[in-house]
């Protein structure tokens, strides 16, 4: 037992190092079965260390270095702690997000947990197949590999960010300009009558834009704390959008005011847990 307790300290301490781990580099690292290193991650998870997800784990919100504050320059979240926070909204936003999807279509997803609940109702949407979906996100090409052969997961490349596992310029806007999808699904930081859609990271708020331009259809996808906020780095004015599918606590004055500009705005009802 006390080589199980070591080995799951190592564990612990390698995801958090990471970012995330996975089952088959962890066996390899450990010279263990997979099946040892998923029976230690359910553990870990068990005690509120990690996060599970498919084919290895993450840092849970609130674990270790990612409680440090996030200096004031860059006022941004990791997407563990992201995970964290309104997460029955956003798994909400993300079956309301998938349900406008149909077989066949290529689709643009960016990075966020937002997008990473859509990747995982996709997933869950046994009557979807032939979908192209490209993404920037690496945690959200994982999530969608136990959907492969029915989808085809394509990376756009790119410089990675590890704050959000997110591929960017140089490299990530240079492929989006070779693709036109039928549809884009954009997550943010902030959606204001004013000032338009816009993220905190200037980066990936490049990478947005790009993908606005490249795609047929365009919708947000926020929780309801992003409703009237503005932040540095701007995706496109509200106009560049047709939907927004929100949830959680949507300011109801907000979500009028959106209504009233012309967006189509969709809450999602958040079921019982």
């Amino acid at each position: 037992m006390e080589r199980a307790d070591t080995r799951r300290d190592a564990l612990h301490a390698l995801v958090r190092e990471r970012g995330f781990l996975r089952v088959a580099d962890a066996s390899r690292l450990f010279e263990v079965s997979e099946v040892t290193i998923r029976a230690d991650l359910t553990a870990l998870e068990e005690s509120g260390l990690v996060m599970r997800t498919h084919g290895g784990a993450m840092p849970r919100g609130g674990d270790g270095d990612a409680t440090a504050p996030t200096p004031a320059s860059a006022p941004e979240s990791a997407l563990e702690q992201s995970l964290a926070r309104e997460s029955a909204a956003k798994r909400a936003i993300g079956a309301a997000a998938a349900a406008l999807v149909t077989p066949g279509q290529s689709i643009l997803l960016d990075v966020g947990s937002t997008a990473l609940a859509v990747a995982q109702a996709l997933v869950a949407r046994t009557d979807l197949d032939e979908l192209s979906i490209i993404t920037n996100g690496l945690s959200i090409a994982l999530a969608l590999e136990p959907a492969m052969p029915r989808f085809t997961v394509v990376l756009t490349g790119g410089t990675l960010r590890p704050l959000q596992h997110s591929l960017v310029n140089p490299g990530a806007s240079e492929f989006l300009e070779q693709v036109h999808a039928d549809l884009a699904l954009i997550g943010c930081n902030g959606v204001d009558l004013v000032r338009g859609v816009t993220n905190v990271n200037y980066p990936e708020a490049e990478v947005k834009r790009r993908m606005v331009q490249s795609s047929k259809r365009r919708v947000l996808i926020a929780d309801g704390s992003k409703l009237g906020q503005a932040h540095l780095g701007l995706i496109g004015p509200l106009s560049d959008f047709e939907l927004l599918v929100t949830g959680g606590e949507a300011p109801r004055g907000a979500v009028r005011g959106l209504r009233e500009h012309g967006l189509e705005v969709i809450v999602a009802a958040t079921g019982p847990q």
